[in-house]
C-alpha cells in the first residue's frame, strides 16, 4: 500500500520528500523565477533519490501539484548478517525481513543491534543504529 499525498509545487521548502519517476527524493535545491508577462511562475526542483543517491531535476509551473511520499519510520532489531544484508525482526509486530545494509554503517552492525528503518513507497530501507 503506498501512501502518497499532493502538495502545491510553491510550498515545496528543503529537505522535503517528493517523488519524481517513481522514486522517493529529498529536495536539495528549489528555485522559483517571477511570473512573466503571460504566464505563471515556474519552480525548478533539485532532489536526491533517498535509497540510491540519483540526482533529479524537475521543472514545473508553480501552480501544479507534486506526488510527496509519506514516510513510515520503524525500528527493529538485527537478528543475523549475511555479507550486505541484515534479518531484522520488527519490534512492533515482530516480522522478519532482509534489509540491505547502507556503506557508512558497515562494520559498525552487530547481532542484536537496534536499527531505525523507514518505509518508503512500499520498499524499506536500513537509516541507521539506534
Amino acid at each position: 500500500m503506498t501512501e502518497i499525498k499532493q502538495v502545491q509545487v510553491t510550498s515545496l521548502k528543503i529537505g522535503r520528500y517528493v517523488v519524481v519517476d517513481g522514486i522517493a527524493c529529498r529536495v536539495t535545491k528549489m528555485d522559483i523565477s517571477k511570473t512573466g508577462k503571460h504566464g505563471h511562475a515556474k519552480c525548478r526542483i533539485e532532489s536526491v533519490g533517498l535509497i540510491r543517491g540519483e540526482k533529479k531535476v524537475l521543472v514545473l509551473p508553480g501552480h501544479d501539484k507534486i506526488d510527496s511520499p509519506v514516510i513510515e519510520k520503524k525500528s527493529a532489531q538485527v537478528l543475523s548478517i549475511h555479507e550486505d544484508n541484515a534479518t531484522v525482526m520488527d519490534e512492533e509486530n515482530f516480522e522478519t525481513f532482509n534489509l540491505k545494509i547502507p556503506d557508512e554503517l558497515k562494520g559498525k552492525i552487530e547481532n542484536g543491534t537496534k536499527v531505525l528503518y523507514w518505509i518508503v513507497l512500499d520498499e524499506k530501507v536500513m537509516m541507521e543504529m539506534k
